[in-house]
Order: structure tokens, then C-alpha cells, then sequence
């Protein structure tokens, strides 16, 4: 089996219940239609992806103006080198993947930066994010309002100069699949298309920062 439907719709309750007292009355719940199936799907995707970490459904409050306690939605991460990796969320929203560089520390933005100006590796990756338009993927991700210091803001490939995050996403409410046990091979035919971005990032960002 897939992920139950009531995941979606315990996400939207948790929205307007996001408390101590409601978490402990739903928590069976919650790891039977949540933590559980996501468990599942991971480790059916792990022979050809690598294990995943499922993320704590508790918020860190500490530096944050928001004090709700759990988070909205539950999202797994396959690593696949330092801040980049696949990705799988389920929410009030529905289904979401994802992949792609997430988590940059300040010496990856500057190796970005230098790949994707390079004639050849930014040739490359602005191939890879023309095909993953052509497949009705949206590329997204943390980006500067103008170009970044010292670059052209005529330069062909401005667009991804400004990323300073760098993720393909498919979003996809409620499909019809998602509580079959065709939910892995969906998810696995939609990280496969993203795995050339994700081997350009772990290719340059690593390559490059390693290289400091």
C-alpha cells in the first residue's frame, strides 16, 4: 500500500490544531498514516537511491517568532552529497518530490557560481534545466532579486546565476495512485529525473569545494 489519504487530512487538522494536547490524542494516527507508509515507500526506494532520513515532526522553536510545535508536513531526504540530495513530502497540500542542492554553506554558492559561468559546466546545467522544463518540472529554490556581485545581468544564463538553492519539484495533490502500491515506482521515475541535476551539483559543488 501507498500513503493513506488520511495523511493529507491530518495535516490539515493539524494546521488549525498545532498543539500538545491534539498531537497526543492523534499520535497513533499520525504513525499509522504517516510516519509508517513514508517509512515504507523509503525503504522500497532505498535499493536503487540509498536510505533516507525521515524528518522529527517537531518544529524548532527556539529562534522563531512561530511557537507552533509540529510541523506541517512530513518530508524525507535521501542525501546524495553535502546539501544536496532526493526528497518526498506529504501535506495538507498532497504529494510533493523533489531533488536538488537545498542546504548551501557560503563556499557551495561561490562554486556554483563559478560552474555555471564556466562555457562548459553552465552549458551543461542549462541543458539539464531545459529538459526538465520540457518534462513539465518546476525548477525553484532560494534566489538574489538582481544578479549576483560582478556579473552581467545580460549574461545567457542569469536565471540560474541567481539561484543560491537549486531544486526540481513536482507537486501533485492527491493523485489517484497515492495510496496504491504504485506510489514507489511514481516516485522513483520522478527522482530519476532529477538525477542529472543532482549529479551536476555533487559533481561541481563537491569537486569545487573539496578543492578549497
Amino acid at each position: 500500500m501507498g500513503i493513506p489519504v488520511d495523511a493529507v487530512d491530518f495535516f490539515a487538522e493539524l494546521e488549525v490544531n498545532n498543539e500538545r494536547g491534539w498531537w497526543i490524542a492523534n499520535q497513533d494516527r499520525w504513525r499509522r498514516v504517516v510516519r509508517d507508509p513514508m517509512q515504507k515507500l523509503c525503504d522500497d526506494l532505498a535499493d536503487e537511491f540509498g536510505d533516507a532520513k525521515l524528518f522529527r515532526p517537531h518544529r524548532d522553536v527556539r529562534f522563531s517568532a512561530d511557537k507552533s510545535p509540529y510541523k506541517i508536513h512530513q518530508g524525507a531526504v535521501v542525501l546524495t552529497s553535502t546539501g544536496v540530495g532526493y526528497y518526498v513530502q506529504i501535506s495538507s497540500q498532497g504529494l510533493l518530490t523533489g531533488g536538488g542542492w537545498y542546504q548551501p554553506a557560503p563556499e557551495q554558492i561561490t562554486a556554483y557560481r563559478e560552474a555555471v559561468l564556466d562555457d562548459d559546466a553552465g552549458a551543461e546545467l542549462a541543458g539539464i534545466a531545459a529538459q526538465l522544463e520540457r518534462d513539465e518540472v518546476e525548477l525553484v529554490g532560494e534566489r538574489l532579486k538582481t544578479a549576483p556581485r560582478g556579473v552581467d545581468p545580460r549574461h545567457p544564463r542569469i536565471a540560474l546565476l541567481r539561484h543560491k538553492t537549486l531544486l526540481a519539484s513536482v507537486e501533485h495533490a492527491i493523485p489517484d495512485w497515492l495510496e496504491s502500491e504504485e506510489l514507489p515506482e511514481h516516485v522513483a521515475q520522478e527522482w530519476r529525473t532529477y538525477r542529472p541535476l543532482l549529479e551536476w551539483l555533487g559533481s561541481h559543488l563537491v569537486l569545487a569545494e573539496a578543492g578549497r
